[in-house]
């Protein structure tokens, strides 16, 4: 067993930029540990992640706002406060907040994270039509 502090008094939140389009802040809330990584990810509005796979599956939990969560080919799907989403590994997909709402999840990633190319604004865009 481990056990994991909660954030720390002056902790500050972790940019993400390289993979990510907008603002978008992680804190971390487990360091990977066998091979499982959990982190609170802090979604401006319009901010998404780039597609990306999972090498054994993703855990997301709204925790707070709305947003979008897209698999490759298929049309994006509304996601909000109290959802819970199970991503099976290898799919591809993006994640972010709507145009108009921020959005904060709890992502808990089971293995490697393949990060690909950006969503590009025209996709994005088509969520919210």
């Amino acid at each position: 067993m481990k056990i994991f502090p909660g954030r720390q008094i002056g902790a500050t939140s972790e940019a993400r930029t390289s993979t990510f389009t907008g603002q978008v802040f992680a804190d971390p809330v487990m360091p990977t540990t066998d091979g499982v990584t959990i982190n609170n990810v802090f979604f401006a509005p319009g901010a998404r992640t780039y597609w990306h796979t999972h090498e054994q599956g993703q855990i997301l939990t709204v925790v707070a706002g709305q947003g979008w969560i897209c698999v490759e080919g298929e049309p994006a799907q509304p996601i909000r406060t109290g959802d819970a989403v199970w991503i099976p590994k290898g799919e591809k997909h993006w994640h972010g907040a709507a145009a108009d709402s921020y959005l904060l999840h709890t992502a808990v990633s089971i293995g490697k994270t393949e990060w690909l190319e950006e969503v590009e604004d025209a996709d994005y865009d088509k969520a919210g039509s």
